[in-house]
């Protein structure tokens, strides 16, 4: 299992809680950023979003590929996985940026692919928001561009939303034949997408059977389309780690208890623009990104458990959020990640 973790770019996580001692500023990412290296962690996933989606409209939030480019620079190991969206981004010049941080990393910069769901940022910051669909027409294109640059001396390009002519990009990646594309996406035409462009599924925190059902199916969606195997299979996931279950049940009390807050602005848009498999609950939409679904909730023992069945279902990456984010990395990183290891070991012990 690789550990990832979500760079907290807006100040926190939990969309009940007002103040979780964990600024957006660079700063305080710097400090995670440097932390995480020395704790164990294995990659961060740093969002883009222009408005903050947690902490509401009106409250600050990182940009991310700023963020990434200055993170890079700071960092030596941790892999820099940072969101794109096309209807916010030029194909060519942002192929351009990619391959400048990339080396600037040392190899260590990927992209998660965003398809875009939000209309009122759309609105506000000129991105092109268009039906369903058409959002993955326009990222298909796009990929098109990013990774015809990447791998040729020369290209050229004409679709419907994007043209390039004779456009040359030097230098290209450190990675060959590129930076690994992630994407999630829980639609029929979301997961075509993913299927012939990307290299890696990411997903929303789900239950053990979600998760191993979309593992499995994107597996044969993969086999049947003539492609190489997907390189890897990642989720989000809140945890919540204590040394009773009863404390962790208490903190769970506390961050659900939902109330009316600017946190919630993005809600209608999420659960209307967007094609979810599973029902999402206001009760869910407490913690960003579906997190406690997967019930990381309990005890290290009860959690590295967990963890174990998830790397059984298929799983082989998670991307963690804690709150507050510092302390509550680090007691993982003491607590969970080496009892994973030991289980583990004497499981296969016993094999």
């Amino acid at each position: 299992m690789r550990y990832g973790f979500w760079m907290p770019i807006f100040g926190g996580w939990l969309r009940n809680v007002e103040d979780e001692n964990m600024p957006a500023t660079f700063d305080y990412a710097k400090e995670v950023a440097q932390s995480a290296e020395q704790w164990g962690y294995d990659l961060t996933l740093i969002a883009e979003l222009n408005l903050n989606d947690i902490k509401g409209t009106e409250a600050d939030s990182l940009e991310a590929w700023s963020t990434a480019a200055a993170l890079a620079a700071v960092t030596d190991k941790l892999e820099i996985m940072t969101a794109v969206r096309p209807a916010f981004h030029n194909p060519a010049v942002t192929a351009k940026m990619a391959a400048n941080i990339d080396r600037i990393s040392g190899g260590r910069f990927t992209l998660n692919v965003v398809s875009a769901w939000w209309a009122e940022e759309a609105k506000q910051y000129g991105g092109a928001f268009t039906e369903h669909d058409e959002r993955y027409d326009r990222t298909d294109e796009f990929l098109t561009i990013v990774k015809g640059l990447w791998t040729e001396e020369e290209f050229s390009y004409k679709g419907d939303f994007y043209e390039v002519q004779n456009t040359r990009l030097a230098p290209k990646p450190v990675q060959k034949p590129n930076p690994v594309l992630y994407a999630g996406g829980e639609s029929p035409r979301g997961k075509k997408s993913i299927v012939e462009n990307c290299d890696a599924y990411v997903m929303h925190g789900g239950t053990l059977e979600e998760i191993e059902e979309k593992v499995n199916g994107m597996k044969k969606l993969r086999a049947d389309a003539g492609k190489e195997p997907l390189q890897s299979f990642g989720m989000a996931a809140f945890v919540i780690c204590r040394d009773t279950e009863d404390e962790a049940l208490e903190e769970w009390k506390r961050i659900t208890d939902v109330k009316e807050s600017a946190g919630y602005a993005g809600y209608q848009d999420f659960i209307s623009k967007s094609q979810l498999e599973q029902q999402v609950k206001l009760n869910d939409y407490s913690v960003s990104n579906r997190g406690l679904r997967p019930n990381l909730v309990g005890t290290p023992e009860q959690i590295a458990d967990r963890i174990l069945a998830y790397e059984k279902a298929g799983l082989d990456m998670l991307l963690l959020q804690f709150s507050p984010q510092l302390e509550e990395m680090k007691r993982f990183s003491e607590q969970v990640m080496p009892l994973v290891e030991q289980k583990r070991e004497a499981l296969q012990a016993d094999a």
